[in-house]
C-alpha cells in the first residue's frame, strides 16, 4: 500500500509505480501524454486543448483513454477538475495563492516558506529532505561513535585497574617477603657484596663472614653476632639506685637482645623477637625441660622450618595457607599467630591477646598497659620498688613491626611506662645500658609511654606455663577454629 507523501491518500498500484517521488516534488502531468504541466487546472486545460484537441474539452471522455488525476492517478472522467480541486486542493490552491497582481505564491509544506517559482520550491523542499536524511544518519553515526568511545574507555579503565592491582599485589609481596626473591642467605650475601663495592668491607672479611654464615646455617644455629646479654641485670641495679620519679618497676626474667643483621634487615623483627623470648625460656628450668630439642638459639632459617613443622602438625591452617605453607627460603614477615603456633608446638602454654581498638583518648591503649602491669605484678615483690620477676618477656605486635616487652614502670604520678627491646636497635646502642655509671639517659631506648603507642591495633603473645601432650593436642584443634582472644 502506497500513500500520498503529502495528503496521505492511498494510491492505486499503477499510479504509485509511476509516481515514486514525493508529491511535493512532482509537477502535474497530462493524463493523456504524461507531459509535465504548470501547476493549476487552467494551465492543464490549455495544454489539453492545444496538444489533444481530439480528446474534447477537459473532463470529456474518450474511449480507451479515460482521464486520470495527475496527482493520485485515479480515473476522474469528466469531473477531473472538480476531483483535483476537491481532493488535492491543498496542493494547488494553498501553494499557488494569487497575490492579486497575477503572481502565484507557493508555500513550502515543511517550513511554510513562500516562493514565487515552483522550481525554486522543489529545490527548497529537496534540501529539507536531504537535511532530514543526513540528520538521521548523522545521529546514528554519532551514537555509534559515542558507544564505541565509551566501550574503549571502559576497556582502558579496566585494563588500568587490573594493572594497578597487579602492581599493588607485587608491592605487597615484596613488602612481606613473598616475591620469591630469596631468603636470609641470599640477602646476606647480596648486602655484603654491596658493602664491598662501596669500600666498607674488605674482600677477605667478606669471605670470612660468608664462611661463618654458611656454617651457622648448616647447624641451624644463630651466630650470636647480634646478641647482647645482661641488660635486665643492669636495669635491676640501675632502678635500685634511682629514686627520682619511679615508684615501682617490674622486670621480666633474664632475656638477651637480638637485632637485625644484613640477612634479615627490613623483615626479620618477628624472628628476632622470638629469639629474645626463647633466650629467656631457656634460662628458666620450668620451660627448659620442655625444650630439650632446642637448647641453643636457632637461626632465622631454622625458625622458619620450625614454624612449617608446627603447621604440619595442624596448627593454624588458615595462617599456613596465607604463606602457601612455606616460609623457608623466603623473606616472609611473621606475626603473633605464627609465634603462638610455634610456641604451642613446643608445649609452651601461651595466649594471644588482641587489643583491636584504642581504649583511651588520642588513640591510646591504656588497657594494654594495664594488662602488662597485671601480668608482671602477679609476682608480688612484697612492696619492693624493684621486682625482678620470673615471668618471660611478652611478644608485642602491631602493623609493620614487633617488639619485646621486658618490664613496666609505675611513676609516682601513677602513670605507666613500658620497657621494650626493639630488634631495630643495634648492639652498640644496647651495650650502653650495661655501663655502671649510666645516668638513665640511655633508657630512652627502652621507655615507651602511653602516648608513644598509638597504632590502631596491638597483639601480644604471653607465655605462662607448660602444656601436657593432651593439652597441646587440644590447643592444636582449637587453633584451627580460634587463636585470638579480644579485649573489648
Amino acid at each position: 500500500m502506497v500513500l500520498c507523501d503529502v495528503c496521505g491518500q492511498v494510491l492505486p498500484a499503477e499510479a504509485a509505480a509511476r509516481r515514486r517521488l514525493p508529491l511535493c516534488r512532482r509537477q502535474p502531468r497530462c493524463p493523456l501524454c504524461l507531459a509535465a504541466a504548470a501547476p493549476g487546472c487552467d494551465e492543464l486545460r490549455r495544454h489539453l486543448e492545444k496538444a489533444h484537441p481530439e480528446s474534447g474539452p477537459p473532463g470529456s471522455s474518450r474511449p480507451g483513454a479515460p482521464l486520470e488525476c495527475p496527482f493520485c492517478g485515479e480515473a476522474a472522467g469528466r469531473e477531473l477538475e472538480e476531483h483535483v480541486r476537491e481532493r488535492h486542493g491543498h496542493l494547488l490552491g494553498a501553494p499557488g495563492t494569487d497575490t492579486g497582481n497575477g503572481e502565484q505564491l507557493y508555500e513550502c509544506p515543511m517550513c511554510s516558506l513562500t516562493c514565487t517559482d515552483i522550481q525554486i520550491l522543489e529545490e527548497h523542499v529537496n534540501l529539507h529532505l536531504e537535511e532530514h536524511s543526513f540528520s538521521e544518519g548523522g545521529h546514528i553515526r554519532d551514537l555509534e561513535l559515542a558507544q564505541q568511545l565509551q566501550t574503549e574507555e571502559d576497556k582502558w579503565r579496566r585494563s588500568e585497574e587490573e594493572k594497578r592491582e597487579r602492581e599493588e599485589f607485587k608491592k605487597l609481596q615484596r613488602q612481606y617477603g613473598l616475591d620469591n626473591s630469596g631468603g636470609y642467605k641470599q640477602q646476606f650475601l647480596k648486602n655484603m657484596e654491596r658493602e664491598v663495592d662501596r669500600g666498607r668491607m674488605q674482600p677477605f672479611e667478606y669471605h670470612k663472614r660468608k664462611a661463618d654464615m654458611m656454617e651457622s646455617l648448616a647447624f641451624g644455629l644463630d651466630d650470636g653476632k647480634t646478641r647482647t646479654s645482661g641488660v635486665i641485670e643492669a636495669l635491676c641495679k640501675y632502678y635500685q639506685n634511682e629514686n627520682k620519679d619511679v615508684r615501682h618497676v617490674w622486670l621480666s626474667a633474664g632475656v638477651d637482645h637480638f637485632h637485625s643483621s644484613l640477612g634479615d634487615r627490613g623483615w626479620g623483627c618477628g624472628y628476632r623477637n622470638f629469639q629474645m623470648l626463647l633466650s629467656s625460656l631457656l634460662q628458666n628450668s620450668l620451660y627448659r625441660d620442655c625444650l630439650t630439642d632446642t637448647t641453643l638459639i636457632p637461626s632465622i632459617p631454622k625458625i622458619q622450618s620450625m614454624i612449617e613443622d608446627a603447621w604440619r602438625e595442624g596448627f593454624d591452617p588458615h595462617g599456613a595457607s596465607h604463606f602457601n605453607n612455606r616460609l623457608h627460603g623466603s623473606k616472609a614477615w611473621i606475626g603473633a599467630c605464627e609465634i603462638y603456633s610455634l610456641l604451642t608446638s613446643l608445649r609452651m602454654k601461651c595466649q594471644i591477646i588482641d587489643f583491636h581498638k584504642p581504649t583511651g583518648p588520642m588513640g591510646t591503649h591504656p588497657r594494654l598497659f594495664e594488662w602488662v602491669l597485671h601480668y608482671y605484678s602477679t609476682d608480688n615483690g612484697g612492696g619492693a620498688k624493684v621486682v625482678c620477676t620470673s615471668k618471660p618477656p611478652i611478644y608485642l605486635q602491631h602493623q609493620g613491626h614487633s617488639r619485646t616487652v621486658v618490664g613496666i614502670e609505675e611513676k609516682k604520678n601513677k602513670s605507666l611506662c613500658l620497657l621494650l627491646f626493639d630488634p631495630g636497635c643495634s648492639s652498640q646502642e644496647m651495650q650502653k645500658l650495661l655501663k655502671q655509671n649510666s645516668d638513665g639517659t640511655n633508657l630512652k631506648l627502652l621507655r615507651k609511654f602511653m602516648g608513644s603507642l598509638k597504632e590502631k591495633q596491638y597483639q601480644i603473645v604471653a607465655v605462662d606455663g607448660v602444656l601436657s601432650l593432651e593439652e597441646k593436642a587440644a590447643r592444636c584443634r582449637a587453633s584451627q577454629v580460634l587463636t585470638s582472644e579480644k579485649i573489648p
